[in-house]
């Protein structure tokens, strides 16, 4: 059998096996009376329009490759730390943090430290005793072709759905805030959530884990669906164990717990995980990721650090 049919038909069982369990997962919560409209919305916006639309706009990108020396050790260590850090630190550990601090300026900084540790540090600490080049993981990619389009196009569309899709609007609005407080808060909380959210997540699933993925797969597209599948699964023990009935997804019944994270997250993680195979900038997926959280969480960081 030739190779270019061979790899083709991977690709499309990666691509099937994906859509085959976002689609099991959004039929759970629609039997289960839960809301499946979002998990269409998702897919539709963020799997399958942003994500096409992120492939457009880096057609002239030519992404350096990330050299793993040993794929299956790296990805063995890298899923191992991963099952410790979604039962151990989302599920359990970031809920005992809370409570080092009351709520406030002190409890922001000490969580912003503690996600950068377990996210980027541990992380990073661990392929070097591997034996791994980390510095292909941080490049930033501004000079190359594929940074600024996609970055600017698709800034700009994701910031405009929050403002039509979120109450973020309202709530900023319900603040009564001066024009001068948003003129430095909105940049502040901007570069703190690339930090917080952008660059912890996206250095540990696109940088870290994408890039073993892709070593051993053999195929970006599969590295992809994976890496996004396994995204969704490592925030389903935080959600069971630390949500409320107030937080969107939770459940007492764990299955619908993981159904909610793959129909829900995993087609921000595709988006997310083209732009990382499409470009290798970090930087890149980082700031677009900063744009997902901003405005959602605008108005609670006006409220603590204003």
């Amino acid at each position: 059998m030739p190779l270019a049919i061979r790899l083709n038909g991977r690709v499309a069982a990666f691509v099937g096996l994906y859509l085959a369990l976002w689609g099991a997962s959004t039929a759970y919560l629609a039997a289960r009376d839960a809301d499946w409209t979002f998990p269409l919305i998702s897919l539709g916006v963020f799997g399958v329009a942003l994500s096409g639309l992120a492939f457009l706009l880096t057609w002239k990108a030519r992404p350096e490759p990330v050299r793993v020396q040993r794929p299956a050790v790296e990805l063995i260590a890298v899923l191992s730390f991963l099952a410790i850090y979604a039962v151990g630190f989302l599920g359990w550990g970031m809920g005992a943090a809370r409570e080092v601090f009351p709520p406030g300026r002190e409890e922001e900084l000490f969580i912003l430290a503690l996600k950068l540790i377990v996210h980027v540090a541990i992380p990073a600490l661990l392929l070097a005793m591997l034996g791994a080049r980390l510095a292909p993981l941080f490049r930033n990619g501004v000079g190359k072709p594929g940074f600024w389009p996609p970055l600017i196009v698709l800034g700009a569309i994701i910031l405009a759905l929050l403002c039509v899709v979120s109450p973020s609007l309202k709530q900023i609005s319900g603040l009564h805030a001066t024009a001068t407080t948003l003129a430095w808060a909105a940049p502040a909380a901007f570069i703190w959530y690339a930090l917080e959210a952008g660059l912890c997540e996206e250095f540990l699933f696109r940088a870290v884990l994408q890039s073993r993925l892709a070593a051993v797969l053999k195929t970006e597209v599969g590295a992809v669906a994976i890496g996004a599948l396994l995204f969704a699964l490592a925030h389903a023990p935080g959600l069971f164990l630390r949500g409320t009935p107030e937080t969107d997804g939770w459940s007492t019944d764990p299955v619908q717990v993981v159904a909610f994270t793959i129909a829900t997250l995993s087609p921000i993680a595709v988006l997310f995980g083209v732009l990382w195979a499409r470009t290798r900038s970090l930087l890149l997926v980082v700031l677009l990721h900063a744009c997902v959280d901003v405005l959602p969480n605008l108005a609670e960081f006006v409220r603590t650090w204003a």
